[in-house]
C-alpha cells in the first residue's frame, strides 16, 4: 500500500511526463503582447466596457488603453458597438477571432496531441482519467463551512 506522499510523488512524475509529451510545439503560446492579452482577458471576464471603464479597471491611462484597443480592433480581435442602454456610449467587446486568440493564448498543452492520445484509449479509461483529474482539482478547492459565512472561494475557468 502506498502513502499519500508516494502517490503525490508518482503524480508529479506523471504530470511532468504529460507536460513534456503534450506541450505545444508550434511556437510561442501566443503572439499577443502582454498589454493586449491583459485587455482581452479583462474584457472576457468583465464583459463589454467603454474604453474609459477598461482603463480604470486596468489602472492605465485612457490614451494607452485606447491605443491598445485600436491595435486589437485593426487585428480583428475587438469591435466597437453602441451601448444598447445609451446609444451615446461606445462599448468594446471581443470578436469571435478575439475569443479564439484568447483561448489560444491560454493553451499550454496541444489539444490536437491530447485528442489523438485520448482517441487511442479505451473510452472508459479516458472518462476515468478526466473524472480523476476533475476530482483532484475540485479536492484542492477549499470547502465552505456552512456554520460560518466565511469560506474559501477559488475561481476557475468553468471547464470542470
Amino acid at each position: 500500500m502506498s502513502s499519500d506522499a508516494d502517490e503525490a510523488g508518482e503524480f508529479e512524475e506523471l504530470f511532468r511526463a504529460v507536460y513534456l509529451t503534450f506541450h505545444r510545439r508550434d511556437g510561442p503560446r501566443s503572439q499577443l503582447p502582454g498589454a493586449s492579452a491583459a485587455v482581452l482577458e479583462h474584457l472576457a471576464l468583465a464583459g463589454p466596457l467603454t474604453i474609459g471603464e477598461a482603463a480604470a479597471h486596468l489602472r492605465r491611462a485612457q490614451s494607452v488603453v485606447s491605443e491598445i484597443v485600436a491595435h486589437l480592433e485593426r487585428q480583428g480581435l475587438l469591435e466597437r458597438e453602441a451601448d444598447p442602454a445609451d446609444r451615446r456610449r461606445t462599448m468594446i467587446w471581443l470578436t469571435a477571432a478575439g475569443h479564439t486568440a484568447l483561448r489560444r493564448h491560454r493553451e499550454v498543452l496541444s489539444e490536437d496531441l491530447l485528442a489523438a492520445a485520448l482517441a487511442q484509449m479505451d473510452p472508459a479509461q479516458a472518462a476515468a482519467l478526466l473524472g480523476g483529474l476533475r476530482a483532484l482539482v475540485q479536492s484542492a478547492v477549499p470547502r465552505r463551512d456552512p456554520r460560518t459565512s466565511q469560506g474559501g472561494h477559488h475561481e476557475h475557468d468553468g471547464r470542470l
